[in-house]
């Protein structure tokens, strides 16, 4: 039997609004002991940034980093999927735009997250990437 996004999707999600300032964003990200935050505005998602999009996008290009905004650290070009597709079908759709995380959207809005690291301990918690996947965060 097929296994759905729905079965391991995160559904606790972390949201923040576009004008959100990236070092919030980074502090959100460490209390939280996540990687990525989609960005909604009301409930329609509008973006994900990921830790490596705010030092990439936001950091590297030097100034203040309170007053630099989400907006302009985020994907906007969106792959997503439903909580009801395949889990086959969200892994080749991270292989094949090279990502690590799919928001997961019902009806125009984000119900869940899914990221190779759920894959990863879905397929098996004692692989090499599974036990990292698992590991608590060295803070």
């Amino acid at each position: 039997m097929a296994q759905h996004v729905r079965d391991i999707m995160t559904s606790q999600l972390v949201t923040v609004e576009p004008q959100t300032s990236v070092t919030t964003v980074a502090q959100r990200m460490r209390d939280e002991n996540i990687g990525a935050v989609l960005v909604t505005e009301g409930d329609e998602l509008r973006g994900l940034v990921s830790d490596r999009d705010l030092v990439v996008r936001a950091l590297a290009e030097g100034g203040d980093p309170e007053q630099k905004t989400v907006a302009s650290a985020c994907s906007d070009d969106l792959v997503i999927v439903t909580p009801d597709e395949d889990l086959d079908h969200a892994v080749e759709l991270m292989r094949e735009h090279s990502i690590r995380r799919l928001p997961v959207v019902e009806e125009g809005h984000p119900v869940g997250i899914i990221s190779l690291g759920d894959m990863a301990m879905e397929r098996g918690a004692e692989s090499a990437l599974g036990d990292i996947s698992a590991a608590k965060p060295n803070r």
